[in-house]
């Protein structure tokens, strides 16, 4: 028997939140793998503003309570994220699982977080003491560990609204489909002209958390494209010396010479 709460506004579940010791549940895709029937369950899948994906001046904003399929199917997410979200398990999980679970889980394998570190996402958190935005990577204070309150919500994701850029994706796991992934890695890129204003990258899968390197990132940001291509060797080893992956399904070997060879495609794919 699973005990719980179905609210169907924002208010109600922040409410329920406040008063009662629950977990939220919206695919449920994570929590019943392991399903623990002494839990009691805060269900947010119905709520209306938790539900809806919009765009604002400068944000695209997806609803926690978002399905994966959902995401999929608008016209207004960014092709980089629906690339990673499209490679999450079966059909039926990416019916039921939603994007504030993927964060909620605090799992550095969770193949949409990848994205919204190298977006430089943000959250919307709410409780009934009010509201707050929190940069994704502040988010993720390590492995498990969320700057998420007992009595707050994950209620929306901000994407930059800005997709002028140029970008890479790729998972690589035991098998083409349904994997859970043994290393995933995003990059970004943008440019002036010639000149590189900016660039991101994004390792997952590798560490307790979702890794970037800013100060390897700024080797390249500001450079034209042929002087980045002339550092390509120097800009490898340099996330060869940030790369420090811990054990798991794969050795910390094949993890970071793959995260190596991944960052190299990159460059050599923008021309770098």
């Amino acid at each position: 028997m699973v005990n719980g709460y179905m609210a169907t506004s924002l208010r109600e579940a922040l409410e329920i939140r406040a008063a009662h010791d629950v977990v939220p549940y919206g695919g449920g895709t994570d929590l019943m793998i392991a399903a623990d029937t002494s839990l009691t369950y805060l269900y947010v899948n119905r709520i209306p503003e938790m539900k809806q994906i919009a765009v604002d001046d400068a944000y695209v904003r997806i609803g926690a309570s978002c399905t994966f399929t959902e995401v999929l199917a608008s016209p207004l997410v960014p092709p980089l994220m629906k690339a990673a979200v499209e490679q999450i398990g079966a059909p039926a999980i990416r019916n039921g699982g939603t994007m504030g679970g993927n964060i909620g889980n605090g799992s550095a394998k969770a193949d949409s977080v990848l994205i919204e570190f190298v977006l430089g996402a943000k959250l919307r958190l709410a409780s009934v003491r009010g509201e707050r935005i929190v940069p994704i990577e502040a988010f993720y204070k390590g492995r498990k560990q969320l700057d998420l309150a007992k009595d707050e919500l994950i209620v929306e994701i901000l994407l930059p609204k800005d997709a002028d850029y140029e970008w890479y994706y790729e998972k690589v796991g035991a098998r083409r489909a349904l994997a859970i992934s043994r290393i995933s890695f995003a990059g970004l890129l943008r440019c002036d002209g010639d000149v590189i204003t900016d660039f991101a990258t994004a390792f997952g899968a590798v560490a307790g958390t979702v890794l970037r390197f800013p100060d390897v990132e700024a080797m390249v940001i500001g450079k034209t494209k042929a002087e980045v291509k002339a550092m390509h060797d120097a800009i490898v080893a340099a996330y060869g010396d940030h790369i420090v992956p811990t054990a798991g399904r794969v050795s910390k070997e094949y993890r970071k010479d793959v995260c190596l060879n991944l960052v190299d495609d990159f460059l050599m794919s923008k021309g770098l």
